[in-house]
């Protein structure tokens, strides 16, 4: 066809070629059965699709409210079902070792001692993991109390701050569209370079010189863009959190604390941002190489390099998340002291360090307590739509549409709920360096909510009990 003068780009200029495009796409459609009963199932619940979809999203906004009400019941109620569940599962593995033992005295087969010793060493392993959960329970049980308060308050910051629940529409929309661009920009690398006839009479798009790693470069770019992006939003999460917790008076808080807190950070934090996404890069990429050698190695090394390959990918993951986790941090420290990427980041991990029993309570019970909660929210929403879905004859196939809403509902509640994570991390790194820095005294009062307050002095109280300050116990609860 010939060319129109757009990026020199050949295109059909004639519109009767698009509409035999659109006809044949048509007539696609139609001759798949399978494809066309799929569609039409779609479009006949589109308006039962809109509707479980709103209730998705209705869902996860109750749900927010109940944690904070009812935080304190559900997590002992989290905590009693585990250490139920596995006293139950440890129980019954030692009746079935008991009871394989008694038929086995009977029949002496080598089948009959190899399911024995098997669960044998199942009985074992779960007493051993039994008693381990248990006594980790006893040492956090006072920490608990802390996550309880922290979900409380999370609570208080949203209806405070409430344009915090759209900060990941913003983000995903953000993405979406450095997504296409960074597509498009991929498009025109694919004919980039000197246009040359082959043997077959076709052109090829040969690159030479620097011309050949431009696709490299252009991966660095996706995973760092995209890791700024995602920086920004936890930098201004961050920041609007840090101003409504250090504000004593909260009627005195900024109009908008979402748009205040981007204001400093596309004035002061860029360079920030842009240092911690780096980082994350410089790890995923290395991690995304070793996945692709074994992709690509699949079925032809050894045992003992495959081993290896995987072993440097799960290590290169685990220090992806606690990377990732300590930047989360160092941007709330950034968002307090204004201080830079290295400085905020030795500070974060200071405090992290210092209250590492806290920071393991607050990660284990917390980041169940929202798991299950997305779990909740995703069963909820496929149960009505099974029940609503059922009703409907005039289609055979609904699965489609089930998936879709399942899919959205899942969206909806981990955005929903991941930033209601990143708020209790954020209030926690406050609190910490809010007991730091204060003790209550005149002249260095807390910061901190009614319910954190009454926390601490609970904890003081506890270190009183304990024998003031003698025991480990007590050195623990003090203000630090």
């Amino acid at each position: 066809s010939a060319p129109i003068p757009f990026f020199h780009r050949c295109a059909p200029v004639n519109i009767s070629c698009y509409a035999k495009f659109a006809e044949a796409l048509i007539t696609f459609v139609s001759d798949s059965s399978v494809l066309h009963r799929l569609i039409s199932g779609v479009m006949t619940s589109k308006e039962i699709i809109m509707g479980l979809c709103l209730l998705s999203l209705v869902l996860s906004m109750i749900l927010m409210v109940i944690i904070r009400y009812i935080s304190r019941v559900l997590v002992w109620i989290l905590t009693i079902l585990v250490i139920l569940g596995s006293l139950g599962g440890t129980g019954v593995l030692w009746w079935l070792y008991a009871k394989q033992r008694i038929s086995a005295s009977a029949v002496e087969t080598q089948i009959a001692k190899d399911n024995l010793q098997a669960l044998l060493v199942y009985a074992v392993s779960a007493t051993v993991f039994t008693v381990v959960l248990f006594l980790i329970m006893l040492i956090m049980r006072k920490r608990v109390a802390l996550t309880i308060a922290l979900f409380h308050v999370a609570g208080k910051v949203f209806i405070h701050l409430p344009l915090l629940v759209f900060q990941p529409f913003w983000t995903f929309f953000v993405l979406i569209l450095f997504w296409t661009y960074w597509i498009t920009v991929l498009l025109f690398l694919g004919t980039t370079g000197t246009p040359v006839p082959n043997e077959e009479g076709f052109v090829e798009f040969r690159m030479v010189g620097p011309l050949k790693y431009m696709w490299w470069y252009h991966v660095v770019g996706l995973i760092w863009i995209s890791e700024f992006i995602l920086a920004c939003q936890q930098m201004t999460v961050a920041g609007a959190v840090v101003t409504y917790y250090f504000t004593r008076e909260k009627r005195n808080l900024p109009f908008t604390p979402i748009l205040a807190s981007v204001n400093r950070l596309v004035c002061y934090h860029l360079g920030t941002v842009a240092k911690g996404s780096f980082i994350i890069t410089l790890v995923k990429i290395p991690r995304m190489i070793l996945m692709y050698i074994h992709t690509q190695l699949k079925g032809k090394e050894n045992a003992c390099a495959r081993c290896m390959l995987k072993a440097c990918i799960c290590c290169l993951w685990c220090l992806e998340k606690c990377l990732t986790y300590l930047n989360q941090n160092a941007y709330t420290a950034t968002a307090i002291n204004s201080t830079n990427f290295c400085t905020s980041a030795k500070d974060a991990f200071v405090i992290l360090v210092e209250n590492a029993l806290r920071v393991a309570a607050i990660n284990t019970v917390g980041d169940f307590m929202l798991f299950l909660g997305k779990v909740l929210i995703v069963c909820s929403t496929g149960l009505a739509g099974i029940m609503l879905l059922n009703y409907q004859q005039d289609y055979t196939i609904w699965v489609l549409p089930l998936i879709i809403v399942c899919l959205f509902a899942f969206l909806v509640a981990h955005c929903f709920l991941s930033i209601y994570e990143m708020v209790v991390d954020v209030l926690f790194l406050c609190f910490a360096i809010d007991t730091k820095y204060n003790d209550g005294s005149p002249g260095r009062e807390f910061y901190m909510d009614k319910v954190l307050m009454e926390f601490v002095e609970n904890s003081r109280k506890s270190m009183k009990e304990a024998g003031r300050g003698g025991g480990a116990e007590g050195r623990e609860l003090k203000p630090m």
